[in-house]
């Protein structure tokens, strides 16, 4: 069977330019792009970008989350601005005498940032989209209007640490009542006790190294998105707080220029799984998705409080991202390198202290003793 040479691209159909472009990922459709003017051309379709996105973000499907795909920009934009991650090199820029404590000589509007533009800013014009994946399989999707209580009594959101739970708040799926299980099933390692897990820890490393995590934070009003997660863990904690549970910790370095000191913060995605069933007669090992959260943390690691979390989530919708997955985790150990130095330093300045009060304490008492003699 003899095949016709193809003598140009111009004699092949575009139908069939299409019918390849559609068949490709995200970072693949973008490189074909570039090979070709009519590549280019079929490649600004809105449906192949749509695909691309429901593909890696199933969060996406939905009429209402399209809408609002739609209304922003397009599904071609949306992936551009969410399949990079956020990367923050400032962190290195600071050190603990730039490292401020609140000034007390600072106005009620400095400390809570320009009130003209947090007046523009509303909780319910945040929407989260969360994906997760264990090996490359979606195990949970969930979408998040606004932000829940934000229009508290007396405005408590604003002044109270900022945190969103998500699996308290968010839509619930109508298959399983919004509750998500992770199981052998599902590839996870199978264990006989928690005994046996304690000493060797494969189910943890199973579940650390399969986990992918997305939250994309998207703002209605300025029409803007970004993945706020590290894609893969940044970390995590075995049997805490019980026996039982393990917490995989993901996350970002947010930059919060003109409206904390510290001029950088830590957008902290915790993800806790509990053990339920362990391998037994008729039972797969399983563990379930107890809690899904994101909250903000200053150097010190004190919690930002609503106000200054709103206006940080603004600015980090328009901050500077990466396709280059080493760089986003240089950033984020850049950030713990800093933390744990400031950490150290302010250790050392109280422990000088504490020396100075002793030896004052000391003196004074043998000041007056040498008197009363």
């Amino acid at each position: 069977m003899s095949v016709a040479p193809v003598e140009n691209m111009a004699s092949l159909s575009t139908d069939l330019f299409y019918d390849i472009l559609r068949r490709l990922d995200g970072p693949t459709l973008a490189s074909a792009a570039c090979a070709c003017a009519a590549f280019c051309s079929i490649s600004k379709e809105e449906r192949l970008w749509e695909d691309v996105c429901s593909s890696m973000w199933p969060s996406t499907n939905r009429e209402d989350v399209k809408s609002l795909i739609l209304s922003i920009g397009g599904f071609r934009k949306f992936y551009a601005d969410c399949f990079p991650l956020i990367v923050n090199k400032e962190v290195s820029g600071y050190q603990w005498n730039d490292y401020l404590e609140y000034p007390e000589e600072w106005t009620e509007a400095e400390y809570y940032g320009d009130m003209d533009e947090f007046e523009s800013i509303s909780p319910s014009d945040f929407v989260s989209l969360v994906d997760i994946r264990y090996k490359d399989k979606i195990i949970c999707s969930k979408v998040l209007w606004g932000i829940p209580n934000a229009n508290g009594f007396n405005g408590w959101f604003y002044n109270c640490p900022f945190r969103i739970d998500l699996l308290t708040y968010a839509d619930r799926d109508d298959d399983n009542d919004g509750e998500v299980f992770l199981s052998v099933a599902n590839g996870l390692p199978p264990i006989t006790s928690m005994e046996t897990e304690r000493k060797d820890g494969k189910l943890w490393r199973g579940l650390r190294d399969g986990l992918r995590l997305s939250w994309i934070v998207v703002n209605k009003k300025i029409k803007q998105a970004a993945n706020l997660a590290s894609w893969c863990p940044l970390g995590g904690q075995r049997h805490w707080p019980t026996d039982k549970d393990f917490v995989i910790r993901f996350g970002s370095i947010l930059p919060a220029r003109d409206i904390l000191p510290c001029q950088v913060v830590e957008c902290i995605l915790s993800m806790k799984f509990r053990v339920i069933y362990t391998e037994g007669e008729g039972v797969q090992t399983t563990l379930k998705l107890t809690e899904l959260s994101m909250q903000l943390e200053d150097m010190e690691g004190s919690h930002v409080n609503g106000r200054n979390s709103l206006l940080i989530l603004k600015e980090a919708l328009s901050c500077r991202r990466s396709k280059n997955y080493s760089e986003v985790l240089e950033s984020c150990h850049l950030y713990s390198k800093v933390q744990n130095e400031l950490k150290e330093e302010k250790m050392r300045n109280e422990s000088r202290l504490d020396r100075l009060c002793i030896l004052s304490g000391i003196a004074a008492f043998v000041s007056f003793c040498y008197y009363v003699l």
